[in-house]
C-alpha cells in the first residue's frame, strides 16, 4: 500500500467507508490492503485456520468474531500459515493471542485486543458472506485499506 488512508479518504471521500472502532495494530506490517475475504464466527477459529491455510493472493481476511475478547481467534501458528500462503493481512473483530510473535511477522493484523485463551475448533461459522462491523459492510472482493490511522473499505 503506497497511499495513506487519510490521503485516500481526502481523494475519494464518501466512496469509502471509515471504521470508527479503534482496532489495535498488532502485526509486523502496519500498512496493508487487498481484496476482502470474510469469516463470521463466534469463539471458534476452525474456519479462520482453514481459510488462512489456502492461497491468499494478497487478500485481507476480515473476521467478525462479534467483538468477543473471551478467547483468541488467531495465534502465531495460524498467522505464520497466513504469511506462508500470501495473505496481506487479517482484521479480527475479536482477540488474538501470541501478540509478540505475531508482531514480528510480515503480516498486517488489526484486532480489538488479545487473550491467551484458545477458542473452540468445531467449525461453526460462515465464510465469504457480507460482514458488518461498526456499521461498515465488508463485501468479499471489494478492497480494504489499513494503516496506523484506521480502516477504510470500498463501498
Amino acid at each position: 500500500m503506497t497511499e495513506l488512508t487519510a490521503d485516500l479518504y481526502d481523494e475519494h471521500g464518501e466512496d469509502l467507508q471509515s471504521v470508527a472502532t479503534q482496532f489495535q495494530s498488532l502485526g509486523g506490517r502496519a500498512r496493508f490492503s487487498g481484496p476482502i475475504r470474510t469469516v463470521s464466527c463466534f469463539e471458534d477459529n476452525a474456519l479462520v485456520k482453514s481459510i488462512l491455510a489456502t492461497p491468499g493472493n494478497g487478500a485481507v481476511l476480515v473476521v467478525d468474531g462479534a467483538g468477543s475478547l473471551r478467547s483468541a481467534l488467531m495465534g502465531d501458528m495460524i498467522a505464520e500459515s497466513a504469511v506462508a500462503h500470501g495473505w496481506a493481512g487479517v482484521i479480527i473483530n475479536g482477540a488474538i493471542r501470541d501478540r509478540v510473535a505475531i508482531g514480528a511477522l510480515d503480516l498486517g493484523v488489526k484486532a480489538l485486543g488479545s487473550n491467551p485463551r484458545k477458542s473452540a475448533k468445531r467449525g461453526f461459522g460462515t465464510a465469504d458472506a457480507v460482514v458488518e462491523i461498526d456499521g461498515v459492510s465488508f463485501i468479499p472482493g471489494r478492497t480494504v485499506y489499513c494503516d496506523e490511522d484506521g480502516i477504510l473499505v470500498e463501498r
